[in-house]
């Protein structure tokens, strides 16, 4: 019993500390190539937690290639844009200028009704309001809506908006959270000044939030 828990902790530790090193894109936006590459390490880890008679070592070993393997062909799709294409295919235009290209959907074997799903998934419920509709080698749908679609923009008012820049989390359990004061220009005279206008001591605050021109919304703790 023992021997399994240690060797599940140091795979589990093994597989976060892999993920990590194959980067936040690893997550966020699976690839073709990364996601065989992420099922391969779920196989890899899952065998030896449930067989005490395989050693560790090979699969260590096992895991280190692979990711040694999906770390090169990132590089190589970064310098390569043939690789690119091979490892991760190209986007595919499904509608054009609000026409549906049948043989694009026929190719990528995309159905009628797996197009209208996506396209509710993004807010669109009358394919008459698309103009271009791309899907992604993720496997996600982008649309850009017709012209007289879209959402009128501050720009198209021809109106001034004013940048406040990014609102940060300042504080975050009752704690001061200064790796993010850059990016919303914070200092500890500032915070001070904020927290002195919310009334509140800092560890009472469960999240307090700021933006570049001071602008702060806080959510005290529960009792």
């Amino acid at each position: 019993m023992l021997i399994s828990f240690v060797r599940t902790v140091i795979l589990l530790i093994v597989i976060v500390i892999a993920v990590r090193i194959m980067g936040k894109r690893q997550i966020g936006q699976l690839q073709p190539a990364e996601l065989v590459v992420t099922i391969l390490l779920s196989e890899m880890a899952a065998t030896p937690m449930q067989d005490n008679d395989i050693p560790m070592v090979n699969t260590l070993v096992a895991i280190a290639v692979l990711v040694s393997l999906e770390i090169l062909m990132s590089v190589i799709s970064l310098k390569s844009r043939k690789a690119r294409s091979l490892l991760q295919g190209n986007s595919v235009i499904l509608i054009r200028n609000g026409k549906i290209d049948s043989r694009e959907m026929k190719r990528l074997r995309y159905t009628l009704d797996d197009l209208l799903e996506a396209l509710r998934q993004k807010d669109v419920f009358d394919i008459g309001d698309v103009q271009y509709a791309i899907a992604e080698t993720d496997g996600t749908l982008s649309v850009l809506l017709k012209p007289e679609k879209r959402t009128v923009t501050a720009e198209d008012m021809k109106l001034e908006s004013k940048d406040n820049g990014l609102s940060c989390a300042v504080i975050m359990d009752g704690e001061i959270v200064k790796s993010s004061f850059r990016d919303c220009a914070m200092n500890d005279r500032k915070l001070r000044d904020i927290i002195g206008k919310t009334g509140e001591r800092p560890e009472n605050i469960f999240l307090l939030t700021v933006d570049r021109s001071g602008n702060f919304n806080m959510t005290k703790k529960e009792e």
